[in-house]
């Protein structure tokens, strides 16, 4: 960890009340981030995040905004740089899950997922992005999901949101780029997040899934967090379009055990 590698940059992190994001958000404020937590319900879980920054000696603030409405994106994007300063990194980590089976999905259920994963996604982007390319810098940074290409049953407007996010970042990232504004996805494997576990309740189950895991356990979203802090980074200065899988090689494997 090195606590001033992010000491310039103003970081949103949307959907940071819990998980993934949660860990993002402290992650990059203990390395000098100015990070603008985002929640759409769970104020609680915000909260927490910020006091666990502030105990840390980071710097946070916490903002509502449904990311599937488009006037809270706007107002978001506006709040922020009022607070924090210009935005130098995005992470667009929020996202709904249906898990309604293919008949039983209304239009209604899918439209409200990619609204939010993938419509909000592509305005906050293109807000944040604006003051990226004015001042020549800047990092986008989407997740993604393994199951982007390996398919299960009962999710199928998550699966296809997540299919055009990584559309999304290849076509921004060829867009941005010569503008000085990368724009790449991290798609994680299976994370033990309250999210994952909340659809597979049944330990034998999980034991099941896991042994199928070729590392044999569900990542961490501290694990997650590193590769997301990495593609954001100077480091990575030549890595743009990129859709980073960090799965343990799950997404490598055979569908089915051999």
């Amino acid at each position: 960890m090195r606590p001033d590698r992010f000491e310039s940059d103003t970081v949103i992190v949307t959907g940071s009340s819990r998980g993934i994001g949660a860990a993002t958000a402290r992650a990059f404020a203990a390395e000098g981030a100015r990070v603008a937590i985002n929640y759409r319900s769970d104020a609680d879980g915000a909260a927490a995040t910020r006091a666990a920054i502030a105990e840390a000696g980071g710097t946070a603030e916490v903002f509502q905004a449904d990311i599937g409405n488009e006037s809270d994106v706007a107002r978001l994007a506006q709040q922020v740089e009022a607070s924090l300063g210009p935005v130098s990194i995005l992470v667009n980590n929020a996202a709904l899950i249906d898990r309604s089976s293919m008949f039983d999905l209304s239009l209604e259920a899918f439209d409200t997922v990619w609204q939010a994963n993938v419509r909000g996604l592509l305005q906050l982007s293109q807000l944040v992005a604006a003051g990226m390319v004015e001042r020549g810098r800047g990092a986008i940074v989407h997740l993604s999901s393994i199951l982007a290409r390996l398919g299960v049953t009962n999710r199928c407007a998550y699966i296809a949101s997540k299919g055009a996010v990584e559309g999304l970042t290849r076509a921004m990232a060829l867009e941005l780029g010569p503008k000085g504004v990368r724009v790449n996805a991290v798609a994680p494997g299976l994370i033990a997040t309250e999210a994952l576990l909340a659809g597979m309740r049944d330990p034998e189950r999980q034991a099941a899934v896991q042994r199928h895991i070729p590392e044999g356990r569900f990542g961490r979203p501290e694990e997650i967090t590193a590769a997301i802090l990495f593609v954001a980074s100077p480091e990575a200065s030549y890595i743009n379009g990129a859709i980073i899988g960090v799965d343990a090689g799950l997404g490598a494997r055979e569908s089915t055990p051999a």
